[in-house]
């Protein structure tokens, strides 16, 4: 069976490897001031991050409409495929399932599986990449479903932000708290895991890195860790060289995550996704 896979632009994964797996991907939209930008295609994420702290107005994002996932789906079975998986950000964090789900629905030429991810960022991205491997096999959709709900039970999303002020600016708390924050110097720790968003405070970033390293270690044994950062490089650096005395399978590359994330997370943030053996 001829499997396509869809995804959409939170997945994280680098462009090269998006190409090499075959898979589509449908951009949500950052929208800054009065101009609406498809993420990954119309800004870069170096442009979007060195600007970010100076917009004039705080970007806001938005999920691409039924129709965008309609056209994405009429493509694969233009080529052939006989099924496709979709596989998008969770739905506790955006609305981005629903449209997957309703163009589901409308589409009959070949049959659509739409999946939560319960993840975010390379946390979906793990998923989005098994599958599109194991679809390149020529597994069914029920092999395939069943790999990746495997995956996803193993797979943990964390980040420690430099600042409260674009959670604030984003509307994702209250403006007490992230005033608090400043003043005390809050350095929040995002956690992400079974379609369950999660948060910590700690008060200083030597104190949120150490965080980070503990929150690896205690999950056991680690088969593959990525570390995730917005325009911030050498504090994933600093973070890998932490990691490394615990943790052997480390991705040489730290991934820059999307401006649709980043617009709320701030520049500043480093993280880490990783998938634990059985």
């Amino acid at each position: 069976m001829k499997v396509g896979i869809v995804t959409d632009s939170t997945c994280d994964l680098p462009d090269e490897q998006i190409k090499q797996l075959g898979v589509t991907v449908v951009p949500l939209f950052i929208n800054i001031g009065d101009t609406g930008f498809k993420d990954g295609v119309d800004i870069s994420r170096e442009e979007f991050y060195a600007n970010l702290p100076s917009y004039a107005s705080h970007p806001t994002t938005g999920t691409p409409g039924t129709a965008a996932f309609v056209q994405a789906y009429q493509a694969l079975a233009a080529k052939g495929v006989e099924a496709i998986i979709s596989i998008h950000i969770s739905q506790a964090l955006s609305a981005v399932l629903d449209s997957a789900r309703s163009a589901a629905s409308e589409f009959s030429a070949v049959p659509v599986l739409v999946r939560d991810s319960r993840q975010l960022s390379m946390g979906t991205g793990f998923q989005v990449e098994l599958a599109a491997k194991l679809a390149a096999q020529g597994k069914t959709v029920e092999e395939i479903s069943s790999a990746l709900d495997s995956l996803e039970r193993r797979t943990f999303v964390a980040a420690a932000l430099h600042t409260l002020e674009f959670l604030r600016r984003g509307g994702r708390m209250n403006g007490v708290m992230a005033g608090l924050g400043s003043v005390l110097q809050i350095k929040p720790i995002l956690t992400m895991r079974g379609g369950v968003p999660g948060s910590e405070r700690v008060r200083t970033t030597s104190k949120a890195e150490a965080r980070l390293l503990s929150m690896v270690t205690e999950r056991g044994q680690i088969e593959r860790l990525v570390l995730l950062h917005s325009n911030a490089p050498e504090r994933a650096n600093k973070l890998r060289t932490a990691l490394l005395p615990y943790v052997s399978e480390i991705d040489p590359q730290p991934i820059s995550i999307t401006p649709v994330i980043g617009a709320h997370v701030g520049p500043g943030a480093a993280g880490f996704a990783l998938i634990t053996k059985d």
